[in-house]
């Protein structure tokens, strides 16, 4: 998920900054252009750390500046696909629940959710199972597995697909535990979650 990856890049140094150490010119660019940034191969860079290496500036015809080859470290936050995650449910919609893990959103979509039928709290603030009682609220903790990733280059934009279907997935926490309910059903310990709510 999160790494720190080693990047080769060509950086521009304008005359207004020829009086600054080469290095923290270097470094105001490379965090300008770089920081916040999605790549479709690296990741979502989140912040430029060192740089390694500078070569000797090169002039380029019509143009004051100097350009440095570049070799710099950078924190990225790359998800795979099927990769365990937790975060914070952040909002509640009718059709799932979106979910931050770290930099980036993603969505659970209400079919996701657990394996029962969901509907929408009539004031909008949770979803709930029909014959489980299970409820996500807006600021639950939970951990989902991730089952689709769409990044395109460019500035922070992607589309994170989630699922708590599965065992030992859903809301975690000290309150109503989802995850410790599958533990105990496992283990035999647990009755239904059903014949718990007919009681």
């Amino acid at each position: 998920m999160y790494s720190i990856v080693t990047v080769r890049d060509i950086v521009r140094i304008p005359p207004s900054q020829f009086g600054q150490p080469l290095e923290e010119a270097a470094m105001i660019h490379l965090r300008k252009n770089h920081e916040n940034v999605l790549d479709r191969d690296i990741g979502l860079m989140i912040a430029v750390i060192d740089i390694d290496e500078i070569g000797q500036g090169r002039l380029m015809p019509g143009d004051g500046a100097t350009y440095h080859s570049v070799t710099y470290q950078v924190l990225v936050f790359k998800p795979t696909r099927g990769e365990l995650v937790e975060g914070n449910v952040v909002e509640i919609m009718d059709f799932g629940a979106f979910i931050r893990m770290g930099p980036l959103d993603g969505l659970c979509h209400v079919s996701q959710i657990c394996d029962d039928f969901i509907t929408q709290d009539p004031k909008g603030n949770a979803l709930l199972g029909k014959e489980t009682g299970r409820t996500l609220r807006q600021d639950d903790l939970v951990r989902a597995r991730i089952t689709s990733i769409s990044f395109e280059s460019g500035n922070r934009s992607g589309k994170l697909g989630l699922t708590m279907r599965q065992p030992f997935l859903g809301k975690i926490g000290p309150d109503a535990s989802w995850v410790e309910n599958d533990v105990k059903a496992a283990r035999g310990e647990a009755k239904d979650e059903k014949k718990k709510k007919k009681k």
